[in-house]
């Protein structure tokens, strides 16, 4: 990975999500020499993780070494503070590759020298693991050397797919920047729900675990439709065809997860403005 870069990549913001790529893009083969890290408090694992591949801070970037890409990976509420700290860095050839929720490309450029290169995405926590999904959008100023690199560097830690209409991202941050917590809240509730059933609680999560992690698997593996798994596995009648009766009744599971896809765009779109 670390032979396609034009330059060195910098990582502005050390948290859960920066993190999750560091790790990604360490995994990959990203030579550490070439990475530089701006936080002052990244989080305990990620501080591990510099220390053990001993990497810089952005302080150690020579002068006239300006960065390739520049991964902007702070919460969308300190962008405006972070980001002008960070123009100074960016040379005429680096992109700036955004994964601050809701901040648009508009909102981003307004904060960078003039004609900036810019690449908006969202990725996702299964970064860590190498499966990430990416949506990206890019400014006209991106040169496709530029979004091919960003491209190679995300396609790293998972599937990249772009899109022209920069308003979807609100719809992609709702649906595959938010989705894991909404699958781990499921495993949750599930292993709850065997508590309450009589399981022992270790019990109960290890299946609750396993049984997501696998029907996951076999999602990403099947080229049947989730509705046609879904049949699959239901007897007329039988026991897993009760609960789903359950599930996608009137203001089941169908219906709560559309509000809170719609609370999550809306909760994006609000962040934008």
């Amino acid at each position: 990975m670390s032979r396609s870069l034009a330059g060195p990549l910098l990582l502005v913001g050390a948290g859960k999500m920066g993190g999750a790529l560091l790790a990604g893009w360490l995994r990959e083969g990203l030579d550490p020499k070439t990475v530089f890290i701006r936080d002052p408090e990244p989080s305990h694992d990620v501080a591990e993780l510099i220390a053990r591949h001993e990497i810089a801070t952005a302080a150690a970037i020579e002068p006239d070494a300006k960065p390739s890409i520049v991964v902007l990976a702070v919460k969308p509420q300190i962008v405006d503070e972070v980001l002008p700290g960070v123009a100074p860095l960016m040379g005429k050839d680096t992109v700036l590759l955004s994964i601050a929720a809701g901040r648009t490309l508009a909102n981003l450029s307004s904060l960078l020298p003039k004609r900036a290169a810019i690449v908006r995405a969202m990725p996702n926590t299964p970064a860590a693991i190498g499966r990430a999904m990416t949506a990206m959008c890019a400014n006209d100023a991106v040169s496709r050397d530029q979004a091919l690199r960003c491209t190679m560097l995300l396609e790293g830690v998972g599937e990249v797919i772009w899109i022209d209409d920069e308003a979807l991202m609100d719809a992609v941050t709702a649906v595959s920047g938010s989705g894991p917590a909404y699958v781990f809240l499921f495993a949750e509730c599930l292993a709850d729900a065997g508590i309450e059933a009589g399981l022992d609680p270790d019990l109960a999560m290890r299946l609750a675990r396993a049984t997501i992690a696998g029907a996951g698997e076999l999602l990403r593996l099947s080229s049947d439709s989730p509705s046609k798994l879904r049949e699959n596995v239901t007897s007329p009648k039988g026991v897993t065809a009760e609960a789903l009766a359950v599930l996608m009744g009137k203001g089941g599971l169908k219906d709560l997860i559309a509000r809170a896809v719609e609370a999550a765009a809306k909760r994006s779109r609000e962040l934008s403005s």
